[in-house]
């Protein structure tokens, strides 16, 4: 006797959603030795769903950020000293949070003394400066007369003998050119002195506008709405926490809140590698509010991950899935929970039969059908949810087919489809 065994390939879609109707009708019958569970298939509209839990984001909003010169003043974090509940309504000018002045006040006082420091180097370099000059001016005055004192010797000694007039032209010469030299000196000193103010001077301007871009975040850490809305906690999109007091903000993450845009809304569910196969953007969505579950939404799939990620208190990697709601509806709100239901295949007018009625004898799927008596019919699967399974060649509509292996299963002998009846049977053997 074959092994009659349900090891035709699936794929197992976890938190599946099945809509099945009407394909099959379920009795029982008697035959000659026993009670037979028997179902007559139907045609009828056979759906594969995917089933997850989402939750509602909203795409666009207003951010509700730290200040913006934060890593500017080289505070790189900030604590959340207060922050106002969220579906609170606000107006543009609102209070929405306050943050810990503290490292601010670090800062400051850092900041002070450094501009302090900064203004009395840039002192001294100017007195430095004014007093080098100065002392080199007067040189170049003592070096002009002795040149003038030299020349003056020279004529003297017109009338004087050769040696002494070749001695005075030496010594002219010599003022002279001692007086160019300290006149190259000073202009080099002069360029000196103004590369060493331009420095000092770009230091203190720093340290000046450090000082006052710390004066300026204090002023800040009291955070405003910037616009009229309803706030929504900032999610951190790495572990899925959202915002609160006591929270750290920092320069590369300053979201405190958010101002949604409820005109336009989505859900965001995370899928398995099995089920994101069968998922692809633009298939239609049918939603769930978990707090009204009388409520139906409609939706379409915009966008599928083309990486997993792993999320927190998880070893699977998932998929990100997104799911734009169509319409408008005021009543939604950012965080609320929802059960998104993903059309993924629809077959219509198919035959199915229950999942535990197909069976596989090496590599041949097949079902027993009774016609008067049983026969081991082949047929050729289709789709498939976690109920039934479509048979798409080797079944009409009104046959009945049993739901258990009959007692007298092993002398069956397999009906082969026709494509294959040009094959060998290899069943039972």
């Amino acid at each position: 006797m074959a092994i009659r065994s349900f090891r035709w390939p699936l794929i197992i879609i976890g938190l599946l959603g099945v809509s099945l109707a009407g394909a099959w009708a379920v009795r029982s019958e008697s035959s000659a030795s026993a009670s037979e569970l028997i179902v007559t298939v139907h045609p009828a509209d056979f759906a594969v769903t995917v089933t997850t839990a989402g939750e509602l984001r909203a795409p666009k909003f207003t951010g509700v950020t730290s200040p913006p010169e934060l890593e500017a003043a080289q505070v790189w974090q900030l604590k959340i000293d207060s922050l106002v509940p969220e579906g609170t309504i606000v107006h543009k000018g609102d209070f929405v949070a306050r943050l810990d002045q503290t490292p601010l006040t670090q800062r400051i006082s850092y900041t002070s003394l450094e501009l302090q420091k900064a203004q009395a180097v840039y002192e001294q370099a100017q007195l430095d400066s004014t007093l080098n000059l100065s002392t080199e001016r007067d040189n170049l005055q003592t070096l002009q007369s002795a040149v003038e004192e030299k020349t003056l010797a020279q004529e003297q000694a017109a009338f004087e003998a050769p040696a002494i007039k070749r001695q005075a032209a030496i010594a002219v010469e010599r003022a002279r050119r001692a007086l160019e030299q300290a006149k190259l000196d000073y202009q080099t000193k002069v360029k000196k002195a103004d590369a060493t103010m331009r420095q000092v001077g770009a230091d203190l301007e720093q340290a000046r506008r450090q000082f006052q871009t710390a004066q300026n975040v204090v002023d800040q850490l009291t955070i405003l709405a910037p616009a009229d809305g309803i706030v929504s906690h900032w999610v951190n999109p790495w572990d899925g926490a959202k915002r609160g007091m006591g929270d750290q903000i920092t320069a590369g993450q300053p979201m405190v809140a958010m101002l949604p845009d409820l005109s336009v809304m989505e859900s965001v569910t995370y899928l398995n590698e099995i089920d994101v196969r069968k998922v692809t953007a633009g298939l239609p969505v049918t939603l769930k509010l978990d707090a009204d579950p009388s409520k139906v939404l409609r939706g379409r799939v915009s966008s599928v991950a083309g990486a997993g990620e792993q999320r927190p208190n998880s070893d699977a990697k998932v998929f990100e899935v997104h799911v734009a709601i169509e319409g408008t509806d005021t009543t939604l709100r950012p965080g609320m929970t929802t059960s998104n239901t993903i059309a993924v295949q629809h077959v219509a007018n198919a035959l199915a039969v229950p999942l535990e009625a197909l069976g596989n004898d090496h590599g041949v799927a097949f079902v027993y059908k009774r016609a008067g008596h049983v026969v081991k019919q082949e047929v050729r699967p289709g789709a498939i949810n976690e109920d039934a399974v479509v048979i798409t060649q080797g079944l009409v509509p009104g046959d009945r087919i049993l739901l258990a292996t009959p007692t007298n299963a092993d002398r069956l002998p397999l009906v082969r489809l026709p494509s294959a009846s040009g094959s060998r049977d290899t069943a039972g053997k």
